[in-house]
């Protein structure tokens, strides 16, 4: 066995996973242990000889363990240059001992700010100082430092040890690499966690958008491939605590997969469109059930009614062509009647908040379709504060979620007559669905579902028309939500001709009146909302 270059190794870690079988394996193969506190304890009582820090800078740890590796003595070895005889003069001198190997993770932060009721010192308590420095310093002299944050990579360098009694310069590259990146997320992660909760829920729109962005974010799974077979993807989670969205809050993609194979990256971007808008529906029907059918991130069907199945059923018949290979989403669970009807139908997710163990069992027989079950209490904008992310070439766009709406009690009636208590009931609905569909967009309703969509167009009146014809007749009597204002009267009319009896939009526009006169001429109620929801 070759000679071991590694002979004083300092490890200090909070996550002591493999810590001791690691420990064991560097003294056997010569490494003095030097350890602090919690580590040297389990070090020690697993049989372990260890080196107390306080041995090596001579000083107690103090200030409730705030203080105890910032010190020359500790820094001096992990940062001295061997090949500098300046450097390995001042070691002598000083009477420090070269360090050649440091382990250590950080303070769990991120678990801390995921549990309930955590507190501000809670938090700031939290906060390593020494582990980072510690990190950094021996990243930064990594030609004779080997670095450790990731007790995944412990085995790995422990073999190379054994084997060649070193690590070469490209995995030593490798693992400085990987030191910073943990750094950097780390302190990304603070950052982020200590800017929401000391906003709380309205922070000012410097806070929102700082001149210098950070994130932390973490791979929760590689995907098979994005949006086409040859592009590659991932999927990231934001980490502000807890390995959880902001805040230590969970989030749409901390869903249970109970079966199916691996969701895709449009089956990510579609679940997460069904699952937004199937929230917002839940404030939609008296029943308090919704369902919501997407394809290609718009809505192809959505209904509300007493039961999930009635809901289905609605949904289903708004657009049953296209709802295959779609997303299912409801907003209760799934039955043992909903699951027979959904095992007709091709589908490539379905999302719940619970399914019955019938309903699993007469869907586990579609052993692709990928079940998601997850609460429509979870932290769907990403907390307070948080932000809506979109790639430009070489930047990032930032916005907030589109979460503010206007009352529906405080909607403006344009024209002579104002809806009926049914339409109402189906405009509040339709106004639910627009805000969820690419804009332009036109939505049609009846009776809790929808009828007609269109959707992505580069003119009102194109996306209306598109609408009026998947509706055909049920057109008559509907009630129709446009996203934004009309630029001119040709879409009510468009809108009369079919039968639509009711619309609602934002308003804002200078032909607004020209608009509500022709409602009036065709006997049709216009609201006005003064919130606009387009989605590009």
């Amino acid at each position: 066995m070759p000679e071991c270059r590694v002979k004083r190794a300092l490890i200090s870690v909070s996550d002591k996973t493999g810590i001791v079988d690691f420990a064991k394996g560097l003294a056997a193969l010569g490494a003095a242990i030097v350890s602090t506190g919690g580590t040297r304890k389990v070090l020690v009582d697993a049989g372990i000889p260890v080196i107390y820090i306080s041995e090596v800078t001579g000083f107690p740890e103090i200030l409730d363990g705030r203080v105890k590796t910032l010190h020359p003595a500790v820094h001096g070895g992990i940062l001295a240059r061997r090949s500098d005889p300046r450097h390995v003069q001042t070691l002598s001198e000083q009477n420090i001992a070269p360090i050649d190997l440091v382990a250590v993770n950080l303070y769990p932060f991120r678990e801390t700010a995921a549990r309930p009721g955590v507190t501000w010192d809670d938090l700031i308590e939290n906060i390593d100082i020494g582990g980072p420095s510690m990190v950094r310093s021996a990243a930064k002299n990594h030609e004779d430092v080997l670095v450790i944050v990731n007790p995944e990579d412990y085995g790995g360098i422990l073999a190379r040890l054994r084997a060649e009694g070193d690590c070469p310069s490209e995995e030593r590259r490798r693992l400085a690499a990987a030191a910073f990146r943990h750094t950097a997320d780390y302190d990304a992660c603070i950052a982020e966690t200590l800017s929401v909760s000391a906003a709380e829920s309205a922070p000012p729109k410097a806070e929102l958008f700082p001149p210098r962005l950070t994130l932390a974010a973490e791979r929760a799974e590689i995907l098979r491939y994005g949006e086409n077979p040859g592009q590659a993807a991932a999927l990231y989670r934001f980490s502000g605590g807890g390995g959880k969205s902001s805040f230590g809050k969970s989030s749409f993609i901390d869903a249970a997969q109970l079966q199916g194979k691996e969701l895709s990256y449009n089956n990510w971007l579609d679940a997460d469109s069904a699952f937004r808008l199937v929230r917002d529906l839940r404030e939609a029907g008296s029943g308090g059930a919704a369902a919501v059918i997407v394809k290609h991130t718009n809505p192809c069907g959505a209904a509300v009614g007493e039961t999930v199945e009635e809901a289905f059923e609605k949904a289903y018949a708004s657009d049953p062509v296209s709802a295959f290979g779609g997303i299912a989403a409801f907003s209760r669970p799934v039955t043992e009647a909903l699951a027979q009807r959904l095992r007709e139908v091709f589908w490539e997710v379905v999302i719940a908040p619970a399914y019955s163990a019938e309903a699993l069992k007469i869907l586990s027989v579609k052993t692709n379709l990928r079940l998601l079950e997850v609460s429509l209490d979870v932290d769907s904008e990403g907390g307070a504060g948080a932000l809506e992310w979109r790639s430009v070439s070489g930047g990032l766009l930032a916005q907030e979620s589109d979460t503010r709406d206007s009352p529906a009690e405080s909607w403006k009636t344009v024209t002579k007559r104002g809806p009926s208590a049914a339409e109402r009931r189906d405009l509040f609905f339709a106004w639910k669905v627009v805000k969820h569909v690419k804009s332009n967009a036109i939505v049609l309703a009846k009776d809790g579902a929808v009828v007609g969509v269109g959707a992505g167009q580069m003119n009102r009146v194109g996306a209306a028309a598109i609408a009026l014809r998947q509706a055909g007749e049920k057109a008559r009597g509907a009630v129709l939500a446009s996203d934004a204002f009309f630029p001119f009267a040709d879409t009510v009319r468009l809108a009369a001709a079919g039968g639509v009896s009711a619309v609602v939009q934002p308003g804002g526009s200078l032909k607004d009146r020209e608009s509500a006169d022709a409602a009036d001429e065709a006997g049709m109620a216009m609201l006005h909302t003064g919130t606009r929801h387009f989605k590009h």
